[in-house]
Parts: C-alpha cells; sequence; structure tokens
C-alpha cells in the first residue's frame, strides 16, 4: 500500500546565514516547518532534508539526500528557490518516475550562471508535467530578475504548468511567512 507523502525542498542560503547560529537551518526556515506540520496533521508525512553546503549546491549531494525518501506516483513535491530548480533537474532526468503534485515556489535555474558548479547544467524536459498530478509554480511580480527569468524558461518549455502569481510576495521569505505560514501553497498542494 503506498502511503502519501510530501518532500520540501529548501534553497540555497547565503555561506554567512549557513554557518550562522543566528539563523534556522534552512531545512527549518521560512514556511518550511509549518507547511511540513499542515502536511503531518492532514496525514501527509511531509520531511524537509538538510542540503549539506547548501550555499553552494552540489547536485550529487542533494540528489543522494532526495532519493533517501519514497519517491512514489502519490509523492507531493515542493521546491522553494533553488530547491525548486533541483525538482525540474531531477525530474527532467528521471523520467521513468511518476510523481503527485508538484508545486514550484520562486524556482531558480540559475540563469545569469552565478554559480560555479554544474547544478543546473540539464535541459528542461518538456513532458515533465505529464508524469505530476499536476504542476504549479508560484511566482511573484516583485522577486528578482533572474527569478523571473527562471520562472519564463520553465513555463516556455513546459506550457502546461500553471502559473499563480503574486504581485507582493517577494522571494516567499521573511517574517511574513515565518509568522502566518503560506495558507496559498497549502491549499494548492491539497486541491
Amino acid at each position: 500500500m503506498s502511503m502519501k507523502n510530501a518532500i520540501i525542498i529548501h534553497g540555497n542560503p547565503s555561506k554567512r546565514e549557513y554557518y550562522s547560529d543566528e539563523y534556522p537551518a534552512s531545512s527549518n526556515f521560512h514556511w518550511l516547518p509549518w507547511l511540513q506540520k499542515q502536511l503531518l496533521i492532514r496525514d501527509i508525512y511531509a520531511v524537509t532534508p538538510e542540503m549539506q553546503y547548501a550555499f553552494m549546491p552540489d547536485y550529487k549531494i542533494w540528489k543522494k539526500e532526495f532519493e533517501r525518501n519514497d519517491i512514489t506516483a502519490e509523492t507531493i513535491l515542493v521546491g522553494h528557490s533553488c530547491g525548486g530548480g533541483f525538482l525540474v533537474r531531477w525530474l527532467s532526468e528521471n523520467k521513468e518516475v511518476k510523481v503527485g503534485k508538484v508545486v514550484l515556489v520562486a524556482p531558480w535555474l540559475d540563469p545569469e550562471n552565478s554559480i560555479d558548479t554544474d547544478f543546473f547544467n540539464f535541459q528542461i524536459d518538456p513532458n515533465l508535467a505529464t508524469r505530476t498530478a499536476g504542476l504549479t509554480v508560484f511566482s511573484s511580480t516583485d522577486d528578482t530578475d533572474d527569478i523571473q527569468k527562471s520562472v519564463i524558461g520553465i513555463i516556455n518549455v513546459i506550457p502546461s504548468t500553471e502559473l499563480v502569481e503574486f504581485e507582493s510576495g517577494g522571494h516567499f521569505t521573511g517574517d511574513t511567512y515565518i509568522r502566518n505560514g503560506f495558507p496559498e501553497l497549502l491549499e494548492e498542494i491539497l486541491k
């Protein structure tokens, strides 16, 4: 019997943030712990894996950590920023895998080549959405240009992507999402 579960992937913090005890670990920051708890109380087993050296993302490390989890046709995948970009790559490269709902929050594909790794050295699979129970991107018009370019890049290659646009969500981080959670995201996952 397969059980509905969720894997929530964080983004990449700055090196200063990663090594500072002033900030929670990336997997326990922003709205991630809130979403995890909301899914757990709805009987959806949810995990937020911590990616080692997240400030300088290494695809092999992220892939190994991600694949420690059960990934089935019932698995909900949520990725924030670099975590969203990771999910696009992983799903593009694992064409035999079917998953549940996929929601990318402010996904980042490093269109400016700002990180010195091969993390984003891949082609987006135009059929990616057909192997999901739905692909949704959350984007805000006041997020950075590289996020806007990443969102456009995903939608151009996978036109069936549902876009949910905000006017003042920024990068979906900060006090608003720590205090109040992210009810729009929960609603999208559960529909």
